[in-house]
């Protein structure tokens, strides 16, 4: 009498509940490179780096036109223009820099410039007498050390008034093209939110999330991220049942589930587009974005 091979019982899985989405198989992710502190809860390790790059595929998928919000048409204009972006969005940034730049095109000009007036252009943006000596000493001492050049290297860049590392890797990333983490209040919060790390120190996040991932993949990541947490993963009510991602969330729940009323929390213009640039990159516009409104006009 032939027997009847026995199954061995898998260990049941809890299901989750999210919206569908078809995504790819991760195919032997290797570990990360660099140490970094464990994964929170009992996720292995390797688990944990899968998961998180799979993450970063997904959102690569959904936001293949991520870019920085912020409008620029040189490394001198994006540094100015970060610094500007705290404690403010950067469609307000946008709306102010024209004017900024028009009359103060290069570091020599804003350094020599009446900071009364400076003031009253940026007087928009908030903390405007804050900024208003951020940007003017970081232009004096471009000109005074840097012979007027914004400097690529990161310990040159946190030396300058008002630049911290998050403001560095902003330009770092985007105006030389050297990888670079952008650790902002979004980017903060969803890293959490997803378990990539524990941390609350802003290096500590940086240098945990950066061991997850090529260095390769940091700029991009870091837009995806912001982009989805703009968008979706709002701080008070994340749009759960809107969210490609759900399933590989953590905390999925946490916000509005049902897929109809989580589509109304999505910001911006329909679909998710931000509309934060008046001069976004043409791969926004292609894949439906609109510029934003100059200042005053809505």
């Amino acid at each position: 009498m032939q027997k009847t091979p026995v199954q061995k019982a898998t260990p049941p899985r809890k299901a989750v509940v999210a919206p569908e989405k078809a995504t790819a198989a991760v195919r032997g992710t290797p570990p990360a490179k660099t140490v970094a502190p464990e994964p929170p809860g009992n996720e292995s390790r390797t688990a944990l780096v899968r998961r998180a790059r799979r993450i970063n595929r997904e959102l690569a998928e959904v936001y293949p036109y991520a870019h920085p919000e912020l409008d620029f048409e040189n490394p001198f204009q994006l540094l100015v223009a970060t610094v500007l972006s705290a404690q403010t969005t950067d469609l307000r940034v946008n709306q102010t820099t024209p004017a900024l730049f028009a009359r103060y095109p290069t570091p020599e000009d804003l350094a020599a410039a009446d900071p009364e007036e400076v003031e009253e252009i940026l007087r928009p943006t908030g903390f405007f007498r804050a900024k208003t000596k951020s940007v003017m000493g970081l232009s004096r001492m471009l000109v005074e050390e840097f012979g007027g050049e914004v400097p690529d290297r990161l310990e040159d860049l946190v030396r300058l008034p008002g630049v911290g590392r998050k403001t560095a890797f902003v330009v770092l990333g985007n105006a030389f093209g050297r990888p670079g983490i952008t650790v902002d209040t979004h980017f903060q919060r969803l890293v959490r939110r997803w378990k990539w790390t524990e941390e609350t120190d802003p290096d500590k996040i940086e240098a945990a999330v950066g061991a997850l991932f090529p260095k390769s993949e940091w700029t991009m990541l870091s837009h995806r991220v912001i982009f989805h947490g703009r968008r979706i993963c709002h701080a008070r009510k994340p749009a759960c049942g809107a969210c490609p991602i759900a399933p590989l969330c953590p905390a999925y729940g946490e916000g509005e589930t049902d897929p109809e009323k989580a589509k109304k929390l999505l910001k911006y213009e329909k679909g998710g587009f931000p509309g934060q640039r008046l001069k976004p990159p043409q791969s926004y516009l292609d894949a439906g974005g609109r510029p934003a409104p100059p200042l005053g006009a809505g």
